[in-house]
């Protein structure tokens, strides 16, 4: 197994292996072991870059919550175009990837891991904390913009996005649920927030 990987690929490749187990095995699968075996690397490699595997898992973590910056991007920019549902379903369809469901579980599973994230996220799952602030920021801006009711309650409409997104997407064996399920969910919720 090679060991003379340089920092950010050994990083990426051992993230990318994380996710691949992760998907496959599940949370109680997700073993230092397992991610060095599945990237083709020395065990030493990540006990190199990282303190422990709780480390290692807390910066995986964080990674990916950067990559979903980009999904907030996306939807911050929709405010004001297309169809309110329509942005919001694309959005929650994109937050929920299985790999986004996935890292809910993880935390959930691992109570150091929770431990170390909260020295950065101080309440909540840091992935659906993330989305509920985006979507919330979303709603807030499209309730500007004259598209959602000026009494909606916009923090309790992304919390209930959100929970509800992840509810659906969370769990599945197969195939994500159907666009229409989740545009479904979405104007149920919205409901009298539209005008």
């Amino acid at each position: 197994m090679p060991t003379g990987i340089a920092l950010h690929d050994a990083r990426e490749r051992l993230f990318d292996a994380a996710e691949r187990v992760l998907l496959r095995d599940g949370p109680s699968g997700l073993t230092s072991r397992a991610v060095t075996d599945e990237a083709d690397v020395a065990k030493g490699v990540l006990h190199r870059y990282f303190a422990d595997f709780d480390d290692f898992l807390a910066a995986l973590v964080v990674d990916r919550a950067a990559r979903q910056e980009a999904e907030s991007v996306i939807l911050l920019g929709a405010v004001g175009t297309g169809s309110v549902t329509g942005n919001l379903t694309a959005a929650l369809t994109s937050l929920f990837s299985s790999i986004a469901v996935a890292m809910v579980a993880l935390i959930t599973f691992r109570d150091e891991l929770r431990a170390r994230l909260r020295e950065t996220w101080p309440a909540g799952v840091p992935l659906a904390t993330e989305a509920m602030r985006t979507v919330r920021a979303y709603l807030e801006g499209e309730r500007g913009a004259g598209r959602l009711s000026a009494t909606a309650d916009t923090q309790a409409l992304a919390l209930s996005l959100v929970g509800s997104g992840h509810l659906l997407f969370a769990d599945r064996t197969g195939e994500p649920p159907a666009a229409q399920a989740v545009l479904a969910l979405v104007e149920g919720i919205l409901g009298g927030a539209l005008p």
